[in-house]
């Protein structure tokens, strides 16, 4: 049997596949190795995925996919943490980014992008990953992100770049203070997940002109300072993650403003993923 992983920071897809047809979806919360110790990974394997398997099989070949296995430290991390959690030894680590290339791509050349609670993307050739624009986490990078366009929320908020009624009604929808956005920025761990939590606001408030602007200046962000370096203008760019599904028509508008061109949107890659690996 396979298990198929594919593991953001926000939450972990998993699909147990048996002679090519799949048989169980679970989800977990997610795992990340550059912000979680190897005993995290093992504490959310234990409690989170092992319950809701009813009983592995002799015979496991685990897949994962995941953000920040992106060198072999952070690689090993998580290998480490799943050989205890579930004795499995015929474990394959690779990068969400790899994991987006070949569910959105297959074996053709494409770009494929990835815009969730992080961003990323690449140049694929159909079966390696040919240049990659570092992303730089959420302080450094990210554009187009969920983490990131939480950022910018808050940080338009408390400056007053939002309307007030629209900054009154986010404070008292989340229950934040200035102070409680500093502690949980600045002071509490995995602050890219709260800021991630606060997307549903800008979704629904999309219409509000100051809203719309934030997002399509992110997204822009996102095009020019990754997507343009691969310089390969023909390209559709193709993405997949929750923000990619749920902003379509805005990212859109940000690739028309500049002369590119969408291909596919998926909000998850797994269905590619298991067509990739058991069609």
């Amino acid at each position: 049997m396979i298990l198929i992983a594919d593991s953001g920071s926000t939450k972990t897809d998993w699909c147990l596949c048996n002679e090519g047809t799949p048989i169980l979806a679970v989800q977990t919360q997610g795992i990340n190795p550059y912000h979680q110790t190897e005993e995290a990974i093992e504490l959310v394997l234990a409690e989170e995925l092992l319950p809701q398997l009813t009983r592995l099989p002799d015979s496991l070949h685990v897949i994962f996919y995941g953000a920040g296995c992106a060198n072999d430290t952070a690689c090993g991390r998580v290998r480490e943490a799943m050989q205890r959690a579930l004795s499995a030894d015929d474990i394959t680590i690779h990068s969400d980014l790899l994991g987006a290339a070949r569910a959105l791509c297959g074996h053709e050349e494409g770009i494929a992008c990835v815009l969730g609670t992080g961003s990323n993307s690449c140049l694929f050739d159909g079966k390696d990953i040919i240049a990659n624009v570092p992303p730089l986490g959420y302080i450094l990078g990210d554009e187009g992100s969920s983490a990131v366009l939480g950022r910018r929320l808050v940080g338009d908020c408390l400056k007053n770049q939002l309307p007030e009624a629209v900054r009154n009604e986010f404070l008292a929808e989340y229950d934040l203070t200035q102070e409680t956005i500093l502690e949980k920025v600045y002071r509490q761990p995995l602050a890219n997940r709260f800021l991630a939590s606060l997307t549903p606001f800008l979704s629904k408030h999309r219409e509000v002109p100051e809203v719309h602007t934030l997002l399509v200046e992110s997204f822009v962000d996102f095009f020019v300072r990754n997507v343009k370096q691969y310089r390969r203008p023909w390209l559709p760019i193709h993405f997949v993650g929750s923000i990619a599904n749920a902003f379509k028509a805005e990212l859109k508008e940000a690739a028309e403003s500049l002369g590119m061109e969408l291909g596919c949107i998926l909000k998850s890659p797994m269905e590619g993923l298991v067509k990739f690996h058991c069609g």
